[in-house]
């Protein structure tokens, strides 16, 4: 049997185990998070489980490492390949080892998914809490919803920092400095590449983002009633400060009140010839009890299942989201099906987040509200809605600086007063005066620290990606977005591809160049 022959066997047979084994993860994970049942949680550990010890397989894992050694292997088999070893360089301790990485993870999601915030002696929800730091001028109601939304920080602070210590353990077992370090070297992600353009865009974005900080605190100081030098986290309109408010005389959420936000959608990927109105509905988009309050997109058995969770309102946020999420599913479901199952997903997970920023940002411009909301006389408002989306890609950027800063440090040293240290980031690339207790673990409130590590880089990363692929848009398809030569080009360039391609090598089949952060810069900086 030739080596070509027997690679291909070996590819074949890991294919059928791997796709018998996903779906189970994906829909248990689903049925959890729109439920909120613990049966579902527990069908979610077994399955995830039984998933990652298919890639914990000693035999199998020495017989990737010597395929990859073939100099004869085509690139089909060689991205298959390379994707095998790195689930399975990262799985290669015994199940029983991981089982306790697994129930500390699940007993956090379970929390995530059915916690809610106490204020004022009654439950209330995320979207109430949010609504809150949206509309209200009172600054005691405000930082009694702030509060509240970091409630469940330290309910479950201690399970977070045991899993800390638990996936470095397990990670220096495999010959890692730390989980970070492994994440990022089995993602194809260099550490130090990272973190030098990180650097770059904090040096570029300071007097940037200062002048728009200054501005944004003096529009609240005046709205609020309180001088610059008491404004604190809660004076936001996000817990984080990843959201930035609106320019002072717009309220953009007045645009969606009795506005079919699926509609919408549908015509919004319609316009470029992308058809989500299977996918849709299929989707879980509005709040319940018990029903995870926040949102995600999920592609079941990469073959046309993909659902969305949301929890819709009328409202800018909401419709970002919803878009941002379409945006995933749109990717999903135009990766070729004739693919191999390992290759049918995305090359890396920044490459889907490009796509979802691409259409979140849809509610910044102008020309996506005259023609999907059908909102008149918006002209004379063209500057202001120009500057809101160079404030919300600023405030971003800082905010996720700030995160990946604070999670790097946190796996490298995690004994280290991380309270303190999440404040002190938080002063020095946020520029937010820290509240007068900085005791409490308002980092840990944040569910991806915990269920989603080492995944945030990629929304910068992803936000990149998403200038760069629109300017190369704008610049050689159309500069109408909202023509079906757009969709045409992403499926042909960007979705058909999925995995078959490295991340960058996708990026520069699509532009013509590696990711190259020059392109954002321009454009918001």
């Amino acid at each position: 049997m030739s080596s070509q022959t027997t690679i291909n066997v070996f590819l074949e047979e890991q294919n059928r185990k791997i796709e018998a084994l996903y779906k189970p993860v994906l829909i248990s994970h689903w049925m959890a998070a729109t439920t909120g049942e613990k049966e579902w949680s527990e069908k979610h550990k077994k399955a995830l489980s039984q998933y990652f010890a298919n890639f914990s397989d000693p035999k199998a894992y020495k017989a990737a490492l010597s395929y990859r050694e073939d100099k004869q292997v085509n690139p089909l088999q060689r991205r298959q390949l390379d994707d095998l070893y790195n689930m399975m360089v990262k799985n290669r301790l015994d199940p029983s080892i991981t089982a306790k990485t697994m129930e500390l993870e699940k007993a956090i999601s379970h929390e995530f998914n059915t916690y809610r915030p106490i204020l004022k002696g009654k439950e209330v929800t995320n979207n109430e809490i949010l609504d809150i730091l949206k509309t209200s001028i009172d600054s005691e109601q405000r930082k009694g919803a702030w509060l509240a939304s970091k409630q469940i920080g330290k309910k479950i602070e201690n399970t977070v920092l045991q899993l800390v210590h638990k996936r470095n353990k397990d990670a220096q077992a495999l010959g890692y400095d730390n989980f970070y370090k492994m994440s990022l070297d089995t993602q194809e992600l260099n550490i130090d590449e990272l973190f030098k353009i990180f650097n770059k865009l904090k040096v570029l974005s300071d007097e940037p983002f200062r002048r728009v900080k200054d501005e944004i605190d003096a529009e609240l100081s005046i709205k609020l009633g309180v001088t610059k030098e008491k404004i604190r986290p809660w004076h936001y309109v996000d817990p984080f400060f990843q959201e930035a408010p609106p320019v002072s005389g717009i309220d953009l959420d007045q645009n969606y009140k009795n506005k079919n936000l699926e509609q919408i959608v549908i015509s919004t990927f319609e316009s470029m010839g992308l058809d989500i109105k299977d996918i849709l509905q299929q989707s879980d988009l509005y709040p319940r009890d018990n029903k995870n309050p926040f949102g995600f997109c999920t592609n079941t058995d990469r073959r046309g299942d993909i659902r969305v969770l949301v929890n819709i309102d009328e409202s800018v946020f909401w419709a970002t989201a919803l878009l941002h999420e379409f945006g995933h599913a749109a990717y999903f479901k135009y990766i070729d099906e004739k693919l191999p199952f390992i290759l049918r997903f995305h090359s890396h997970s920044l490459t889907t987040e490009a796509i979802a920023m691409f259409f979140g940002r849809m509610t910044k411009r102008l020309d996506w509200q005259q023609r999907f909301l059908k909102v008149e006389q918006l002209e004379n408002l063209d500057p202001s809605i120009k500057k809101m989306m160079q404030r919300q890609m600023l405030v971003n950027a800082r905010w996720i600086i700030t995160f990946c800063y604070f999670e790097k440090e946190m796996y490298e040293n995690p004994d280290q007063d991380l309270n303190k240290l999440w404040w002190e980031l938080v002063q020095e690339i946020q520029f937010i005066s820290p509240p007068e207790d900085t005791s409490y673990p308002d980092w840990a409130s944040k569910m991806h620290f915990s269920l989603a590590p080492v995944t945030y880089q990629d929304y910068m990363l992803g936000e990149l990606t998403a200038s760069q692929l629109q300017i190369y848009i704008e610049n050689n398809i159309a500069n109408d977005l909202f023509v079906p030569e757009v969709g045409l080009y992403l499926k042909e360039n960007f979705f058909k591809d999925g995995a078959l391609l490295n991340w960058n090598e996708k990026i520069k089949r699509a532009t013509g160049e590696n990711l190259n952060p020059r392109y954002f810069i321009n454009q918001f900086l």
